[in-house]
């Protein structure tokens, strides 16, 4: 990870972290083109003012970020030419200190942020049909102390935490759920 150090996101981050955003966007052909890249500097700036952000950087400039309200990973960014130096590895490591279970979504064509979350420990226990940008979308989790105990097989065979539904990517604010390029 170099000399990069974790820290709480400032509201002065914001044009950087939406730029992250709307760079993921466009990198991948298979990923719909929502919004502006003013709206995603606001989105930033709205998880920013919610608590949700912890930012990666390198000599005083934000390359990774995380945005998580409580146990939920609402994105997760890296930018193209930080990756594959521990960054999207240590902002996870430190959600992971802060609470014993992590619940995301992620787009089923995104290969590289599903391969990055099953090393990280994260399984499948869902896959809806599609998101409300049509694309399958699937539910991953991680808890500390995963165990057969913790989990029940649903209709289907999707595994799931007992007593717990998967959160809806509906109901989360337009792209929260988007990223997860680590």
């Amino acid at each position: 990870m170099n000399t990069a150090i974790l820290r709480r996101a400032r509201p002065t981050d914001a044009g950087r972290l939406g730029a992250m955003i709307t760079q993921a966007a466009r990198a991948n052909a298979w990923k719909p083109r929502l919004h502006s890249g003013a709206e995603d500097i606001a989105h930033a700036a709205q998880m920013i003012d919610r608590g949700w952000v912890t930012v990666a950087e390198a000599r005083g400039e934000p390359l990774a970020f995380l945005a998580r309200e409580g146990s939920y990973i609402h994105a997760l960014f890296v930018t193209p030419d930080a990756q594959g130096r521990g960054l999207g590895r240590a902002l996870v490591a430190d959600a992971k200190a802060r609470t014993a279970r992590l619940d995301l979504w992620t787009f089923a064509e995104n290969h590289g942020a599903r391969r990055f979350y099953r090393r990280e420990g994260f399984t499948r226990i869902a896959r809806p049909p599609a998101s409300d940008e049509g694309l399958p979308e699937i539910h991953l989790t991680w808890t500390r102390d995963a165990g057969a105990s913790s989990v029940r097989k649903y209709p289907g065979g999707a595994p799931q935490e007992r007593g717990a539904e998967p959160p809806s990517p509906a109901a989360c604010p337009a792209s929260l759920n988007e990223g997860h390029d680590a």
